[in-house]
């Protein structure tokens, strides 16, 4: 089972992890003086009381804070350019990302452009992005995240998607890892459970395409099963039964670790493939667009055998302890979609038709082409479009 034997590790993250921690914001060193709390465009934060314990915490410490609710479930350049604009008039020298990946990815999108001129896409590495330089340093950012989905409150990324070209691509640089990241399975327990699904699935499959990236390497190998066995394991309890705080906690320690994982080496294609669906078909929930194709995609790498190894391992983290073959990982991948209930979603609820998949075939190479170099067997344009195919309902 080759894994890279080097590997970098930088996460300068001050992280705060278990029920109740949210009570031991007040007690950290702040980064400023004055945040801008940014939340979705919806009514959970602010009706579950996230948003009052936050400001209360924030009070506290001795801060001014401002409220900016502008996000969308897959965030836009549009949201982006609202938020460094609140930001900017209201005179605030930090952001607190309240919620789950749209809003801590947008917070860092908006951390940029708070304190740089121009356009987001200036900065985006790929796609139509620009490329240049992040000339000011952007905003400290607190992330305090209220789903297990992501791992954003661990990375120093943020996706965003560009409405006018479907381009859902991503910033990044070392100053957007949150220096706090409060990560309380206490404000996890109202997620709905099919939301709960997607999101922990998200999750899971960053550690499994770090895991079969070329890329993988010790680090990365170790909080990638981890992160498996844990999601595997109590994802369908997290779902079935939402206020069993065990369950959210290993969820939540699972999507953590996957976090790490994307830091420590490059995720495979799957989520290029995702995101050409949800760049162009904005309500899909990014993880349900992940579950649909993952078996079709999960497929192609064990019937080319490029790392056998690898599919047994995580088939035996899964909990098929006895799993000798490969193919075991994809009967271990549905069982487990099966046991939360999302087994059977349908690309044709969310308006995609299957006219549009040699557009989402353009579209990922395209913008997300950097991907598939971490993928250990060559996808062809055929294989994608067929992953799409198969994947259909």
């Amino acid at each position: 089972m080759k894994t890279n034997l080097n590997y970098q590790m930088y996460i300068p993250t001050n992280c705060l992890f278990g029920a109740g921690v949210l009570n031991q914001l007040s007690q950290q060193q702040m980064p400023g003086k004055k945040g801008l709390i940014i939340i979705s465009n919806g009514k959970s934060t602010i009706s579950n009381g996230y948003l009052a314990r936050t400001e209360e915490q924030l009070s506290k410490a001795g801060v001014e804070y401002v409220v900016f609710n502008g996000i969308e479930p897959n965030p836009t350049v549009s949201n982006v350019e609202a938020g460094a604009k609140a930001a900017r008039e209201n005179g605030c020298d930090f952001i607190v990302a309240l919620g789950g990946g749209s809003v801590m990815d947008a917070s860092k999108a908006i951390a940029v452009m708070a304190t740089n001129s121009g356009e987001l896409w200036d900065y985006v590495m790929i796609g139509t992005g620009k490329g240049q330089t992040i000339a000011e340093k952007p905003l400290p950012i607190i992330a305090i995240t209220t789903t297990a989905g992501t791992g954003s409150e661990m990375d120093s990324a943020g996706v965003i998607t560009k409405e006018d070209t479907f381009e859902k691509s991503f910033i990044m640089h070392p100053a957007l890892f949150p220096v706090i990241s409060i990560v309380d399975p206490e404000l996890m327990l109202s997620v709905p459970p099919h939301f709960t699904a997607y999101q922990g699935f998200d999750a899971l499959f960053h550690s499994i395409e770090g895991y079969i990236a070329k890329g993988a390497n010790l680090m990365s190998d170790m909080y990638a099963l981890a992160a498996i066995e844990n999601i595997a394991k109590y994802l369908p309890i997290a779902v079935k039964e939402g206020n069993d705080i065990e369950a959210r906690t290993r969820v939540a320690f699972g999507n953590s670790l996957s976090g790490a994982v994307m830091c420590l080496t490059l995720i495979t294609s799957q989520h290029g493939l995702e995101h050409a669906l949800s760049a162009y078909h904005q309500n899909l929930p990014h993880g349900a667009g992940l579950i649909m194709i993952s078996k079709a995609y999960m497929e192609f790498f064990v019937k080319s055998h490029a790392c056998d190894e690898r599919f047994i391992r995580m088939a035996q983290a899964m909990g098929m302890t006895e799993a000798t073959k490969p193919e075991d990982f994809i009967t271990a991948l549905v069982a487990l979609q099966e046991a939360c209930g999302v087994a059977d979603l349908k690309m044709s609820d969310y308006g995609i038709t299957e006219d549009e998949f040699e557009k989402f075939m353009r579209n990922t190479r395209e913008v997300m082409g950097i991907m598939f170099s971490s993928d250990r067997a060559e996808l062809s344009d055929e294989d994608i479009v067929n992953i799409y195919k198969d994947s259909y309902k």
